[in-house]
């Protein structure tokens, strides 16, 4: 009898499967026992073939040979990662081999990866398929007792071959056209030039700011304080100075009366698990994390310390069957200290299960991120660990609390015929806050005393204080990875708007890169948190279409990417919209020229370079 072949995306998780799989022995590239081989790819093994590796002759760049569009687009070596891509052609095409088992990460990109391995080296045998969302024994151990047919995959496939394609055919002939217009090197990507566009409109509308001069009038009644506001707009500002210091004076020192006192009891529901974006977005506010530096430690969480499960997911909701592991979770993180209190708190034989946590309806590949329960010790974390395990630790916790309840006061006071607004807050239950000190409701509010409607009131003292109106706030990474997430949030017509709401700029996965690239391509800095754009950078924007710059285009070829995963669009009608794309692009660079000169830059090649090294330095491990 034949052995079984598991292939790996990373050595690391090679050897993490083949100790599950008691896997002692170690050959050249693998490790194995009487049943199975474990081996491994080293991130993409294989990469997309150069235009000079279809015709030598389109290793000139030039018009002529534009637009670029192979017959069929091939993949080739990566030449650091020959030997092992060999090993393991050797490996699925042996005859002692049996069967294979696809173990890469279970998204998009984990099966590209594989599949063009599979295809690269003509392997014909079936593979079946591992999907797991966490690194712990146990959820090896029931993966590999849950497997699926590979071909229930397909259309993940295919989705993730359009997508390289699409970037592939875009990248290169755009990147060529307008850099041989303009006599620059100009890096244009689908994804990320309309990521640039989000950062230089913001920064166009900053530097456009004109600040404005208002006031706003407040009224000292002795023990709570009163602002004036307009009745008909509600608002508190005056951009007339001379009004407000008369309406200073007239209120002044005089009496006035209560003229309506309201209350309302609000909650606040405790915030959803964590998504990938929206853990790389409290960490940049927290602790200033780049999304790639939160999207590595939170890899190493799930792939080295076992403590997470599977990062790169873009759903805030668990399944249905996860209801039966939630009390072994929470139990525990109960043997770590910070935790223990907290856990307490609750009744683990009672906990809600609502809709806001468990939805199957709101699942895709993977669960929202949550710790896995196996037994961990922190202080073997390195200090970020840390802190990004105790933010996905404690809203896990959080999300079994109640909610935040409170209540708000307005006191409406009328002075000589003038409105004044008070308000205050009153906490009824601090719910999940006691966690989080996510209470902001409590900011710039007041202890209001008990009056009642009709009661009196004494202005004690009236001022008037001087403001200016704020420009935007320049972008940055938690701030542009929520622009990212919901790009068509902006767009105005209301039809189109309704089909964009479920679109974005990239991925969870790739977003954080896309920012790098941006970076490394020198078309925005980072000074301290913002992300502000270079003089390179707003060229660029300057000279490209509306189609290349908007998050319109790019947020329908991931919804086409969606649905072709989802078999509701064909592989031929998706590409057949990027050919046509591609054309455009390459007529316009020639066509609509623009006055534009592009600063010389030294550094690109060597960040890209960077770059590349830093990505195959991740896949490495």
């Amino acid at each position: 009898m034949g052995k079984i072949l598991v292939v790996t995306e990373k050595p690391s998780v090679a050897k993490d499967i083949s100790r599950v799989l008691n896997c002692k022995n170690k050959g050249d590239g693998f490790y194995y026992n009487e049943n199975y081989i474990v081996s491994w790819a080293i991130g993409h093994l294989l990469a997309l073939m150069e235009p000079h590796d279809y015709d030598m002759a389109l290793k000139k760049w030039s018009f002529d040979t534009l637009p670029i569009i192979p017959k069929e687009i091939k993949t080739k070596p990566v030449s650091k990662t020959k030997t092992q891509l060999n090993i393991l052609k050797k490996l699925m095409n042996d005859k002692e081999t049996d069967e294979i088992i696809c173990a890469t990460d279970s998204g998009r990109e984990g099966e590209l990866i594989f599949r063009y391995i599979y295809s690269y080296v003509k392997c014909k045998k079936n593979f079946k398929r591992l999907w797991i969302s966490s690194m712990t024994d146990e959820a090896i151990l029931e993966g590999f007792k849950n497997l699926n047919d590979g071909s229930h995959y397909d259309l993940l496939y295919s989705s993730a071959k359009c997508r390289s394609h699409a970037d592939w055919l875009v990248g290169i002939n755009a990147s060529r056209a307008y850099s041989l217009s303009y006599n620059s090197l100009l890096t244009i990507g689908r994804v990320q030039t309309p990521t640039l566009c989000l950062i230089v409109e913001r920064n166009k509308e900053i530097e456009n700011f004109v600040p404005q001069e208002y006031y706003e009038v407040i009224n000292n009644y002795d023990n709570f304080n009163g602002k004036w506001f307009d009745e008909k707009t509600n608002d508190t500002k005056i951009f007339d100075k001379e009004k407000a210091f008369e309406i200073k004076k007239k209120v002044n020192q005089k009496e006035g009366l209560v003229l309506k006192i309201s209350h309302e009891e609000k909650t606040k529901l405790p915030p959803l698990l964590y998504d990938l974006t929206e853990l790389q977005r409290d960490c940049n506010k927290k602790f200033s994390f780049s999304a790639a530096k939160t999207l590595s430690i939170a890899q190493s969480l799930y792939e080295t310390k076992k403590a997470i499960t599977y990062p790169r997911t873009d759903s805030r909701y668990l399944s249905d069957d996860m209801k039966s592991k939630v009390k072994n979770i929470l139990l525990s993180l109960k043997n770590i200290d910070e935790y223990l209190k907290p856990i307490d708190f609750l009744d683990l034989d009672s906990l809600k299960y609502t809709k806001r946590i468990f939805d199957n309806t709101k699942i895709s590949d993977h669960h929202a991120i949550i710790p896995t329960g196996k037994k961990i010790d922190t202080s073997n974390f390195s200090e970020d660990e840390k802190k990004v395990f105790n933010l996905i630790a404690i809203r896990f916790i959080s999300v079994f609390y109640n909610p935040y309840k409170y209540k708000t006061t307005k006191i409406i006071t009328e002075v000589s015929n003038e409105k004044f607004i008070s308000k205050g807050v009153t906490v009824i239950d601090k719910g999940y806050t006691i966690l989080s000190n996510d209470n902001e409701e409590e900011n710039d509010t007041q202890v209001l005393p008990n009056l009642k409607e009709g009661d009196p009131v004494f202005v004690i003292s009236s001022k008037c204080e001087k403001k200016k109106t704020k420009p935007p706030l320049p972008y940055t990474e938690a701030s542009l990875l929520s622009a990212m997430e919901h790009a068509g949030r902006n767009i105005e017509d209301e039809e189109l708007k309704e089909k964009l709401k479920d679109m974005g700029l990239g991925t969870p996965a790739t977003r954080a890169l896309i920012i790098e690239r941006l970076l490394a391509s020198e078309y925005i800095v980072r000074k301290k948190k913002a992300l502000i754009p270079t003089e390179k950078g707003i060229k660029l924007i300057s000279v490209v279409p509306d189609e290349l710059k908007s998050p319109i285009t790019t947020g329908r070829w991931e919804r086409g990417l969606s649905q072709i995963t989802k078999g509701k669009m064909t592989e031929e009608k998706f590409m057949g919209s990027i050919i046509r794309y591609v054309n455009f692009l390459v007529e316009d660079s020639k066509n609509n020229k623009k006055d534009v000169i592009f600063p010389k830059t030294q550094k690109y090649t060597k960040n890209i370079k960077n770059l590349k090294q830093k990505i195959n330095l991740q896949n490495n491990k």
